[in-house]
């Protein structure tokens, strides 16, 4: 019997009261023509919310896109729900304007990359692929 690699299963996250969601979209359709299954929460999710999706949904990514610069009150919530719910295999990457001397504390959170303005959908689908464990196989 031939194994076959399940397609990378990605949650995209719009927390907080951030109404602007045109990005996350831009991001969710070049990770779905990337072959990757791609779930879309919608904007003003809780960290709550998010987290039961990522588990209902067994995702392989969590991406959480934040405009509003909420990232240092938002994120800490989410990453403590994740450990408490044993998601420590999942990958979070977060988008949006975030300032350099942010990057630090939200990758000692867990926070394994930023993606800011400007970066190429490529450059967050080549990282994706490239920092995922080894996939399950069917």
């Amino acid at each position: 019997m031939t194994q076959v690699r399940n397609p990378v299963r990605v949650l995209v996250a719009k927390p907080g009261l951030d109404g602007h969601d045109r990005g996350a979209k831009v991001i969710a359709r070049a990770l779905r023509d990337a072959g990757m299954e791609v779930i879309y929460t919608g904007i003003r999710q809780t960290p709550q919310m998010i987290i039961q999706a990522a588990i209902q949904e067994d995702v392989d990514v969590l991406g959480v896109s934040i405009l509003s610069g909420a990232h240092l009150e938002i994120l800490p919530g989410i990453m403590d729900l994740m450990r408490e719910n044993q998601l420590d295999d999942v990958l979070v990457i977060l988008g949006g304007i975030v300032p350099e001397a942010d990057r630090k504390p939200l990758a000692d959170m867990g926070v394994s990359a930023v993606f800011g303005p400007g970066t190429s959908t490529g450059e967050i689908v080549e990282f994706i692929n490239s920092n995922l464990p080894e996939r399950r196989l069917v």
